[in-house]
């Protein structure tokens, strides 16, 4: 957690963790523009990079157009962006040792880690979830929430009702997405297969799942565009949760993301065995603070996503140090 630098002072070492779609508020990060000079400059940064007010979706809403995922997921890229670049202005002797992030918190990290630049990484999600949206309308999929029983059990439901697991969270919560016919089946299936609830998520569409296949082929033309270097820290993939290990491997690995399942529960854990017990949550709420505390109860996760909780977090980082 702190490493020793000399002349009294410590590193404070701690992984970063980036928000996913859903994560999304109106107002999010406006009060970060208002009180730091740098924050501002990113979201400013973003809307001229996308030749439109993001800003404006971000603070004003409404929250159904904020919601679209083609603003969404810009939006959490520039919060989650926004608020490590006044935390490490705050607290310089901060020093992230690997980066993950939640399906689209997965392309934030690598912007967080010099995969690619601020703008190049703006460009590559807003395309994603216009890409993504277009999937939701075609296919009209859904979702569903299965809490209780095992990966094994949420794994042959899946594949009794036809459709696919979207998210493993933490144990004991998952993530079905497919047609509404077979999400209806398996939320039906889930007492009888051993599951405490099961819930339909008011969604817009099967993300993580067979019916974003379009998505995923259009965004792969994108993808070898961009001139991946290798991250400065280790970015831990979604789809097979491991640090990737070369600019192709994360160029595989951001397109087979699309539809494949989200191993958040591995990443965190294979972080866990590594030593690693200081998260930072970058992004509203406190989502991945809250499935972390089902995976490690030793894990410490701060979660920053507005002024009051940066400094919050820049006093319990500095009495670390």
């Amino acid at each position: 957690m702190v490493k020793f630098l000399g002349s009294g002072r410590l590193m404070i070492n701690a992984v970063l963790l980036f928000s996913g779609q859903g994560a999304q508020k109106v107002g999010m990060g406006q009060d970060l523009l208002n009180a730091y000079p740098i924050a501002s400059q990113i979201i400013e940064k973003a809307d001229a990079a996308l030749g439109m007010s993001l800003s404006k979706v971000m603070f004003e809403g409404p929250n159904e157009e904020l919601t679209r995922t083609c603003n969404c997921q810009p939006a959490l890229y520039v919060h989650g962006l926004a608020c490590l670049a006044v935390l490490k202005e705050l607290v310089p002797t901060l020093n992230p040792v690997a980066a993950a992030g939640l399906s689209l918190g997965e392309f934030t990290a690598h912007a967080a880690a010099g995969t690619y630049s601020f703008e190049e990484g703006l460009r590559i999600v807003q395309k994603r979830g216009a890409f993504m949206e277009e999937a939701c309308v075609a296919t009209k999929g859904t979702m569903a929430a299965m809490i209780g029983g095992s990966d094994e059990a949420v794994v042959a439901l899946a594949k009794e009702c036809d459709v696919d697991v979207a998210n493993f969270n933490c144990p004991g919560q998952t993530v079905l997405s497919g047609t509404v016919e077979g999400i209806d089946k398996a939320v039906a299936g889930a007492k009888p297969a051993g599951f405490k609830l099961a819930k339909k998520l008011n969604v817009a569409g099967a993300y993580h799942s067979r019916l974003m296949k379009s998505a995923q082929i259009k965004l792969a033309a994108e993808l070898e565009k961009v001139n991946f270097t290798m991250p400065s820290i280790p970015v831990y993939c979604n789809c097979e949760a491991r640090p990737v290990e070369s600019p192709e491997d994360i160029r595989l690995m951001l397109e087979r993301q699309v539809c494949s399942s989200v191993r958040w529960t591995e990443s965190m854990q294979k972080l866990i065995a590594d030593g690693q017990r200081l998260f930072i949550e970058l992004g509203p709420g406190k989502t991945l603070a809250g499935l972390m505390g089902r995976i490690c109860k030793e894990a410490q996760v701060i979660s920053i996503d507005d002024v009051p909780t940066l400094q919050a977090a820049v006093d319990t980082l500095k009495q670390l140090n």
